[in-house]
């Protein structure tokens, strides 16, 4: 009887003994479910945003003449000055951005359109590109070229209302032209009209002095004639 008593007390102590054993793997198996990658993952979202604010983080650019911010003391209105290209290597200045010579030039810009005297006289600046010479048009045909260092210069008279334009050439072509409209004033007009009485009043002159010579040495001829002779 003791025998028989001993061994369903050892069953139930197997049990117990089995059943302790079993809750660590359980607590194991949801610590492994805790430390899963999936668990410590971002959400797409937030690498997104981390991912812009990388890509749009501002650089510093080192200018190309060794560091210097100096700009070059070139005036494009001005005649008779070295180019700014040629400043920039002699004063090592910054230049604003210039068209190549593979390039046609951008066109320049007609500041006043003026009249001296007879002339008609143009002033223009010089454009950011690379410029072999100037072409000046009144009423679309050409009337003078001109230097790639001249900012101005005379087309001669225009009588009439026209346009007058002034383009910029080099080898790969020609620019749009800068353009005023030209329209003489009454100023021009009565100078034109004392000009032309000076003249006609100069002739007139000319013509009387002439005549008066001609009496003069016609009566130097009838008073030279003998009176016999006469008779």
């Amino acid at each position: 009887m003791a025998a028989g008593r001993r061994v369903p007390l050892m069953v139930i102590c197997l049990l117990l003994f089995s059943g302790s054993t079993s809750q660590p793997t359980t607590k194991q198996e949801t610590g492994a479910d805790r430390t899963r990658p999936e668990a410590l993952a971002l959400p797409s979202d937030d690498y997104h945003d981390n991912e812009d604010e990388v890509e749009t983080v501002p650089t510093k650019t080192v200018p190309s003449n060794g560091g210097t911010s100096k700009r070059c003391e070139y005036n494009p209105c001005e005649e008779d000055q070295p180019t700014c290209f040629e400043l920039s290597v002699i004063n090592a200045c910054l230049c604003p951005g210039s068209t190549s010579h593979l390039v046609a030039p951008e066109a320049p810009f007609l500041k006043t359109l003026t009249w001296n005297g007879s002339d008609v006289v143009l002033r223009w600046c010089a454009p950011h590109s690379f410029v072999k010479g100037y072409r000046v048009t009144v009423g679309g045909s050409e009337r003078r070229r001109f230097g790639k260092e001249r900012r101005g210069g005379g087309v001669g008279p225009v009588e009439n209302v026209s346009e007058v334009c002034v383009l910029a050439l080099n080898d790969a072509g020609e620019s749009e032209g800068s353009c005023m409209m030209y329209r003489p004033d009454e100023r021009s007009v009565a100078l034109k009209a004392g000009l032309i009485g000076g003249t006609l009043g100069l002739l007139l002159l000319v013509s009387l002095a002439v005549l008066l010579w001609r009496r003069r040495q016609q009566r130097k001829r009838q008073n030279g004639i003998p009176t016999g002779g006469a008779a």
